[in-house]
């Protein structure tokens, strides 16, 4: 819907401006005529166009303090635009500054405030939306953006703990490969130059390694390139939905890393369901804003045809139990709390639980992985200079002879 800038002059006489988004200038028209404006001049708003390097991307961690103190605000009693206005002066991002900054104009143009967020989908996704619009019509916007903060926190939180798994031995493998490369492309070649002069025929081990260095003189540039590529590639494909269909299962299969995936996954349903409905959303869209927000097609599966199953007059347990996702205590749980009438807390407790079950993983996960590396890391360090130092050795000894 467009946004159209207006001026005109109020019953007294006085000079007005503003914004307003409508469907067209007579809906401007006639909107100003209820609040006894005369129209004088209407004008759709230009976009703002320009390059930025981040875009208007903005970090959870910004978002969840913002949705924090808006709520501690409007508890406290401030008017809805001046807690905007008073946030988009102190946050720290620009981004978010921006955003706040057309937030505050939508709204003071005719807009909820859900509907100006609505208009900000780079940084207020679908579930944020809905939540502020049930907050807004249930009169309790301040206690659905406290609960909206805390969820973002966790979210994050459990982000970070994923993060932090795949890092560490992410960086260690690089330098494994570095150390590996930098051995077969430099160090080798000065030992197979040394070999040439000896006439001598050379062990198998040291014939090997350096038939790998001359490969990989010849590949290295090559293979890098081939290995973005085929990362780029996958990732895009991976965008799509027959992508998603078709890696998302075998991501779930994944040794050591399925099973994280697959608790992080359970953990960011529970979590995201839990909020919805303990805000007012109702369920049928709280599970279709769960299914998108899933991350994981098998998961997303699973959520759309338990939403299915509600509309038919079913429950939700029953189709979640047919996935390999969720496991029987999951699906046992969500069955109890539908008897109950008590969905959301025990989706809660789920989440926590769950919470728990990702960050021993990850403590499990990296201790694990670490003793693995470094014996992986030593051995093939190991393996090429020995290969070197072979020959060498059998020089010795045929000399001491």
């Amino acid at each position: 819907m467009p946004v159209f800038i207006w001026k005109g002059r109020t019953a007294t006489g006085a000079a007005a401006t503003g914004e307003l988004a409508a469907g067209s200038q007579a809906d401007v028209v006639a909107a100003l005529r209820q609040k006894k404006i005369i129209p004088t001049s209407i004008k759709v708003k230009e976009e703002k166009k320009g390059f930025s390097l981040f875009g208007m991307r903005v970090g959870k961690k910004n978002l969840s303090i913002f949705t924090r103190q808006f709520s501690t605000m409007l508890n406290a009693g401030l008017p809805l635009l001046s807690c905007l206005e008073i946030l988009s002066k102190q946050t720290e991002s620009g981004a978010l500054k921006r955003v706040l900054a057309e937030v505050r104009g939508d709204v003071e143009g005719g807009l909820s405030l859900a509907d100006a967020l609505r208009r900000q989908p780079k940084v207020f996704d679908n579930l944020y939306v809905n939540m502020v619009e049930s907050g807004e019509t249930g009169g309790a916007l301040d206690v659905i953006l406290m609960r909206l903060a805390t969820y973002l926190e966790k979210s994050a939180a459990l982000a970070r703990k994923i993060r932090g798994a795949m890092i560490y031995p992410a960086i260690i493998s690089t330098v494994a490969v570095g150390a590996i490369a930098i051995m077969l492309l430099f160090v080798i070649p000065i030992f197979a130059q040394m070999f040439k002069g000896v006439g001598a025929e050379l062990p198998a081990m040291t014939k090997l390694v350096m038939a790998m260095s001359d490969i990989l003189k010849i590949w290295a540039v090559p293979l890098v390139i081939i290995v973005i590529a085929g990362y780029t590639a996958i990732t895009r494909w991976h965008k799509t939905e027959s992508g998603a269909r078709a890696l998302d299962p075998i991501i779930l299969k994944a040794p050591v890393f399925g099973d994280l995936i697959k608790k992080q996954s359970i953990a960011r349903f529970s979590r995201t369901l839990s909020t919805l409905l303990s805000s007012g959303v109702p369920i049928i869209d709280a599970l279709e804003i769960t299914a998108r927000s899933a991350g994981n097609w098998v998961v997303e599966d699973a959520i759309l045809k338990a939403r299915t199953s509600i509309k038919g007059g079913e429950n939700i347990a029953d189709p979640l139990s047919k996935s390999p996702v969720f496991p029987p205590m999951v699906t046992q749980m969500i069955a109890i709390g539908e008897a109950s009438g008590g969905l959301d807390d025990m989706l809660a407790k789920v989440a926590d639980f769950y919470d728990d079950e990702v960050d021993q993983a990850v403590e499990n996960l990296t201790a694990a992985l670490e003793p693995v590396i470094m014996v992986f890391l030593g051995g093939i360090v190991g393996f090429l200079v020995i290969s070197m130092y072979l020959p060498i050795f059998q020089l010795a000894g045929t000399i001491q002879e």
